[in-house]
């Protein structure tokens, strides 16, 4: 298995792809964005193991996000490679215009439930209009849901899918045997090693997002993977202790969120994430809001705020219920 390192200057940067050899098969894990750069990295990285596109058999995706599936479409073309996604995630993968249609029409709803001011929401929507060309071509797929076994590498090696929703609905990790009896697995943006995945902003379908997050934290938290390749940046190798960390990450956010309700009253999600960001600009301008509502939505359903005419409120005795929920 390699880790292939490719640019991406549209998003969070330094994507991963992974190549697994066998020498009948060759599989990818993820493929970068949609750029002519990215495009030439990928097709250098996989020279210098004595590949190009024509020889890609598989593609597996960890989720729908462009800087995972941009060029999965060209491969595709040049290949034929049978690409496996996720079925929550496989309309937009697809490209299916009715899908888009859909999470277009939920965006607009979530950015007015947020209170998002128009000029960042026409500042926004002129970003997401344009990110039709890195999100590359359509793709043909086979959809795969939790707990299917991907054979690959001509079957000898076993992917087990875990389906790990909350950075977007259908977003997968691979499980799979690494040395000495140990667990691995390819991990997209489900666990990331510097930074913590928005939730919220960045798969709008996703239903209670904090919440789907915080379970599939645990889930990988508890399956006692010695290590797990993420889809941006290094190996982590202590994945448990990663996980409990962004935990404990959302915990404290929690926390902050609740006092900025109790220190300027009832607030709208744009407005509690002014005070948890400042100044937002491009993407961010959707993944500020986004978190803060995931976080609202949590404590709303948790009963330590409630929606109010004028926005999310803190109940008064509700602040110390945080470290039950979370």
């Amino acid at each position: 298995m390699h880790a292939l390192k490719l640019g991406n200057a549209e998003f969070e940067g330094r994507n991963n792809a992974y190549l697994l050899q066998h020498t009948d098969e060759t599989t990818l894990i993820d493929t970068g964005i949609a750029t002519a750069e990215t495009d030439q990295q990928l097709r250098d990285h996989l020279a210098t193991h004595g590949h190009d596109f024509s020889d890609i058999d598989t593609i597996v995706l960890t989720h729908w996000h462009p800087d995972h599936t941009g060029l999965a479409g060209t491969i595709q073309h040049e290949s034929g490679a049978t690409v496996y996604v996720h079925e929550a995630d496989a309309p937009i993968v697809q490209q299916d215009e009715t899908a888009i249609t859909r999470l277009q029409a939920l965006q607009r709803e979530r950015f007015d439930e947020w209170g998002m001011p128009a000029e960042k929401r026409s500042e926004l929507r002129k970003r997401l209009d344009g990110s039709d060309a890195i999100a590359g071509d359509p793709v043909s797929v086979e959809t795969i849901t939790d707990g299917e076994v991907l054979e690959v590498g001509a079957g000898e090696i076993q992917l087990r899918v875990l389906h790990a929703p909350g950075h977007s609905a259908g977003l997968c990790c691979f499980e799979f045997d690494g040395a000495n009896d140990s667990s691995e697995a390819f991990v997209g943006d489900a666990l990331l090693p510097v930074y913590t995945p928005n939730v919220g902003g960045a798969d709008v379908r996703v239903d209670r997002p904090l919440e789907r997050y915080l379970d599939t934290l645990k889930t990988i938290s508890e399956r006692g993977y010695s290590r797990v390749w993420p889809g941006h940046r290094d190996v982590i190798d202590n994945p448990a202790e990663r996980a409990q960390f962004i935990i404990d990450h959302h915990r404290e956010r929690a926390e902050r969120v609740s006092r900025v309700l109790a220190e300027h009253g009832p607030a709208n999600a744009w407005e509690v994430s002014a005070h948890l960001f400042g100044d937002l600009e491009g993407i961010h301008v959707m993944h500020g809001p986004g978190e803060a509502y995931a976080h609202l939505d949590h404590l709303e359903h948790h009963n330590i705020v409630v929606s109010t005419p004028d926005g999310y409120a803190l109940r008064s005795d509700a602040k110390s219920m945080i470290d039950t929920v979370i």
